[in-house]
C-alpha cells in the first residue's frame, strides 16, 4: 500500500498546523484524503505559509492555544481523532532566550496537555511527538548523536524539547501502552524549504536578502547542521505513525536527518543557496554577539534506516533547488498551493 493511501479517510489531528512544517504536513494529509483537523494559534509570520496555501479553506481549522487544556480537550471530544501529530511549539532558539517562560509553557506543558487528551480519548491509536535534533547533551562531537545518547538541551528551546521527550516517555509507560496507543518521538534535523518565513533562520534570511538584492548575512558560517528538505521528516512522521499503528514494536524514538555527506556548515549552505539563486548574490559573515548556539551537530540515523528501510531522497543541492524554486515562484506571484502540491507529488511519486 502506498503510504498516502493509508491516510485516506483517517481522522487526523495536527497541532501547530499553521506553522511551517505543520502547513506542509496538513497539505500532504489533505491531498491524501484524510479528515484533517488542525489546532494552533494564528501564524505569527507575515506572510505565512498557512495563508498563502489558503489551508483554512481545505481543512477543519481550530484556533487555539496548546496551553489551554480545557479547549484542547473539547476539540478532542468533538473530533475523536485516530492519529495525532504534535508539532505545536515555540521553535526558535533565540526567542527562547528572550522568553524562556513562554517557551517552557508551550513546549513542555503543551506536550502534557496533548498527552492528557490522548489518555482521556482512547480513539487515538497512534501518536507522534515532533521534537528536535537539539535534545541531546551537545559535546561538539564529530560523530552523530544516537537515540541512546543523553538528553540535555543547552538553551531553553532545546532543553524544553528534552523535557517534552521525557514527558512523552512517562505517559507512554504509565498510560498509553496499556491503552493501546502507539507512541513515538521524532528528532528531526534543521529543516529547509519553501514557505519558511521565520526570523533567525538561515534560509528565510537568505530569501529575504536575495529578494532585496542584498548580501546574505551569516552569523556563524562554521556551524555544522544536519540540513534537510521539509518533505524528508514529514514523510518519516507519516511513515512512523502508520507503521507503529500496524506493528506496535516499531514505536520508539527516531532521529531524522540527512546522510553524512549532506551535513554542511552554514557558510557552505549560504554559498550553495547563492549558486542556486543566481544573479550574482553573495554572502558575508557578520556575527552579532548573540547567545550560545551549538557549533557542531550531527545525527546518527542508522536506527530509522534499519527499522523502516528509509533513506533520504534529496541531497543538500536538490533540497536547495526545491527551496529556491518555491521562493522564486512566490516572489513571481504564482499560485502557491499549486506549486506546493506539485512539489509534494514529485517527492511522493519518487518515493513510491
Amino acid at each position: 500500500m502506498d503510504l498516502l493511501d493509508y491516510y485516506r479517510g483517517k481522522r487526523v489531528l495536527v497541532t501547530g498546523h499553521t506553522g511551517f512544517k505543520g502547513s506542509w504536513l496538513t497539505r500532504i494529509l489533505t491531498l491524501a484524503g484524510a479528515a484533517v483537523t488542525g489546532y494552533s494559534l494564528e501564524p505569527s509570520e507575515d506572510p505565512a505559509l498557512f495563508h498563502l496555501l489558503r489551508l483554512g479553506e481545505t481543512m477543519d481549522h481550530r484556533r487555539g492555544d496548546i496551553t489551554d487544556l480545557d479547549h484542547l480537550m473539547q476539540v478532542f471530544e468533538e473530533i475523536r481523532p485516530e492519529i495525532v501529530f504534535h508539532l505545536a511549539a515555540q521553535p526558535i532558539v533565540r526567542e527562547s532566550y528572550r522568553d524562556p517562560v513562554y517557551t517552557y509553557e508551550t513546549n513542555v506543558m503543551g506536550t502534557v496537555h496533548v498527552l492528557e487528551c490522548i489518555r482521556c480519548h482512547p480513539s487515538v491509536y497512534s501518536f507522534v511527538n515532533v521534537t528536535t535534533d537539539k535534545v541531546y547533551a551537545n559535546r561538539e562531537w564529530e560523530y552523530g548523536y544516537r537515540e541512546t545518547d543523553r538528553l540535555d538541551g543547552y538553551d531553553p528551546y532545546s532543553n524544553s524539547k528534552s523535557c517534552s521527550e521525557l514527558v512523552t516517555h512517562s505517559y507512554r509507560q504509565s498510560f498509553l501502552d496499556e491503552q493501546g496507543c502507539a507512541v513515538s518521538t521524532c528528532r528531526a534535523g534543521n529543516v529547509i524549504g519553501g514557505g519558511d518565513f521565520a526570523h533567525d533562520r538561515i534560509i528565510p534570511d537568505c530569501v529575504r536578502a536575495a529578494a532585496a538584492g542584498e548580501p546574505v548575512i551569516v552569523r556563524n558560517p562554521r556551524s555544522v547542521r544536519p540540513f534537510q528538505h521539509v518533505l524528508e521528516p514529514l514523510y518519516v512522521y507519516l511513515l512512523v505513525a502508520k507503521e507503529q499503528a500496524e506493528r506496535a514494536e516499531c514505536a520508539g524514538n527516531y532521529n531524522v536527518g540527512p546522510d553524512e555527506m549532506d551535513c554542511v556548515c552554514t557558510g557552505r549552505l549560504a554559498e550553495l543557496f547563492c549558486e542556486k539563486w543566481g544573479g550574482g548574490i553573495s554572502w558575508t559573515e557578520k556575527g552579532d554577539g548573540g547567545p550560545h548556539e551549538a557549533g557542531f551537530l550531527k545525527l546518527d540515523c542508522s536506527k530509522i534506516k534499519s527499522v523502516f528501510g528509509w533513506k533520504p531522497l534529496y541531497h543538500i543541492e536538490e533540497a536547495l533547488e526545491k527551496t529556491v524554486e518555491w521562493s522564486k515562484a512566490w516572489l513571481g506571484g504564482a499560485d502557491m498551493r499549486s506549486v506546493t502540491d506539485r512539489q509534494i507529488r514529485e517527492f511522493f511519486d519518487s518515493r513510491s
